[in-house]
């Protein structure tokens, strides 16, 4: 992967006010007055906003602070002091209030307001795609205040109590670094390690945020801050700063990329994908990552903000149930896919939540995908007319046709092989590999030569450096569609995840897959293929697709003929 895109002019909505020297401030969304922005300067993820808006996809009007400010922001020390002291730079400070103002008008909501409160989400965008490797905030300008006016907006105290909720937990989380698990630890004190936070009334949702508060006065006295404008500045620095967390390093230091280009930060009105029965939140590929077959291929959750379905901590289900209850949203989809897909010339990984049957679309990438499905899609898009022959060979370039090869496990006649468990397909492939339940034994492990499968709960990004050193990752929680699948899958890892069966006890250092207990060291088998989990080692074979092989070959073979000689021209002419 290149440190550095060329910058992509395109003309995008510019109402902020006048950029610093720093930086660069833009919106997007609302009246259309025109300026040229490029795609280094506000990152991936904001570009790819301003060109679906210019699609006329629905997508929730937004500001970006570009990635120039990030390097401003990290060299200033009131940026880097603790979190409940640390500050914008003032020039970054003002140029963040006045653009505000300006989406205020846009989203004809105030920020901070007790009646008609704006809410807002904080996400972080490089200029080259680094999936979950930085933060995210969302329900930004939720406080005791602010709550009832929403309640009032929305007609839904259920809403507003679970945003508060997750919104101090997250605060908790990324600003005050509060691991995660202590906020499920007081959800299980309180719920039982059986329910779910989406079965839950907004009474109970307000005694759990009340607990959270106390857990963040625990470990904070400044407590959770209840001035919004607080809770905005301390979220944009936490995003900032996540650009040196030690997992977007190693991000960086895997896939070649330059710490210099900095991350843009995003601030963007909320959509709520938990809402109810007719809402929900989902990421999907505009084509089988796997495989490259040309059909959509989506997670999504009912009554759930976005974070549910990436971070690796939910399961989520496929498109089926989302098809058959909101029809029109998934034929909405489609639609949106194909559209992006067009346009960009390449398979895309997009997020989108659905508030009351309205879809909206908040993210689109190229998709990170196996080498075979990297052949597939090319030779599809061409054949689509999409791409021509010599953008074709230059996409797959890079791919050997040994590359293509798909392992597949054979059960001998006389093989009593049965599969313990059985989880979500998030990569494809087959490996075995000694149990490794963190990052110091996959990585010792690794280092005496012996291939290791890393176990853990969640499929978090977190892990990076622990899959680095594993062939594979197999989880009981978490989505095909996670960050960490995502990562997985770019890094050639077999990866299952959702395993039900799966039940891991890290202080005695055992796991139970299905009916056997088992010890870290212990040898299994992934199967990526059909989602199952074998015992010891099984007997694999490897095999290339053969149609996808003949037409990587015809595609090569065209282009060398398009290339040759002028003299090969003139033999055949005789």
């Amino acid at each position: 992967m290149t440190a550095r895109r060329k910058p992509a002019v395109v003309h995008a909505a510019h109402h902020a006010a006048p950029a610093s020297a720093h930086f660069r401030v833009v919106l997007i969304g609302g009246p259309q007055a025109e300026a040229d922005v490029s795609v280094d300067e506000v990152g991936n993820k904001a570009f790819n906003l301003w060109r679906m808006h210019a699609l006329g996809l629905r997508v929730p009007p937004a500001l970006v602070l570009g990635t120039s400010a990030c390097n401003h922001v990290l060299q200033s020390p009131s940026a880097l002091a603790e979190a409940a002291h640390a500050t914008l730079p003032a020039d970054v400070r003002a140029a963040l209030d006045q653009s505000l103002a300006q989406l205020e008008a846009v989203a004809g909501a105030r920020f901070g307001d007790v009646r008609n409160p704006l809410l807002l989400s904080v996400r972080s965008g490089a200029a080259v795609s680094m999936p979950g490797m930085m933060e995210t905030l969302l329900n930004v300008g939720l406080c005791d205040a602010t709550l009832p006016g929403f309640v009032r907006r929305c007609g839904n105290p259920r809403l507003a109590w679970d945003a508060y909720r997750r919104l101090v937990a997250t605060y908790g989380e990324v600003v005050l670094g509060i691991e995660g698990q202590a906020f499920e630890r007081v959800t299980q004190q309180q719920l039982g390690t059986e329910r779910d936070e989406r079965t839950l009334d907004f009474a109970q949702l307000r005694e759990l945020t009340r607990s959270y508060l106390d857990l963040i006065a625990e470990h904070d006295a400044t407590g959770f801050p209840q001035d919004p404008r607080v809770q905005l500045e301390r979220a944009v620095l936490a995003v900032f700063r996540s650009w040196q967390s030690a997992k977007a390093i190693e991000y960086r230091k895997l896939n070649h990329i330059d710490e210099r280009i900095g991350t843009a930060v995003t601030v963007q009105t909320m959509v709520f994908g938990n809402a109810g029965g007719s809402s929900g939140a989902g990421v999907g590929f505009s084509r089988n990552p796997i495989n490259g077959e040309p059909q959509p291929w989506v997670d999504f959750m009912f009554n759930a903000q976005g974070e549910d379905v990436v971070s690796g901590r939910r399961s989520a289900q496929g498109h089926d149930e989302l098809a058959e209850v909101l029809p029109s949203v998934w034929s909405d989809l489609r639609e949106a896919a194909q559209r992006i897909e067009r346009a960009f010339a390449d398979m895309q990984d997009f997020e989108f939540t659905v508030q009351e049957a309205q879809l909206y679309m908040l993210q689109a990438r190229n998709g990170k995908r196996t080498p075979l499905a990297a052949a597939r899609i090319a030779l599809d898009l061409h054949d689509e007319g999409l791409l021509s022959v010599e953008e074709t060979r230059q996409r797959l370039a890079q791919v050997r046709e040994e590359d293509l090869a798909v392992a597949r496990v054979v059960l001998d006649g006389g093989s009593d092989a049965q599969p313990v468990a059985e989880a979500a397909a998030a990569c494809a492939g087959v490996v075995t590999g000694e149990i490794a339940l963190d990052e110091a034994r996959a990585r010792e492990r690794h280092a005496a030569g012996v291939s290791v499968i890393l176990l853990r709960q969640d499929a978090e990004t977190s892990d990076i450096a622990a899959l680095e050193a594993a062939v594979g990752l197999l989880t009981s929680r978490g989505a095909r569609t996670s960050h960490a699948a995502v990562v997985a899958r770019q890094l050639g890892k077999v990866c299952l995840v959702g395993c039900n069966g799966l039940e891991i006890d890290l202080p005695h250092r055992q796991v139970r897959l299905g009916d056997a207990e088992l010890r870290e060291g212990d040898v299994i088998t992934l199967d990526g293929n059909e989602g199952h989990i074998y015992l010891g080692a099984v007997r694999v074979v490897k095999e290339v697709p053969d149609v996808v092989l003949q037409r990587l070959r015809q595609l090569r073979g065209e282009a060398t003929a398009a290339h040759a000689p002028q003299a090969h021209h003139h033999r055949a002419a005789h």
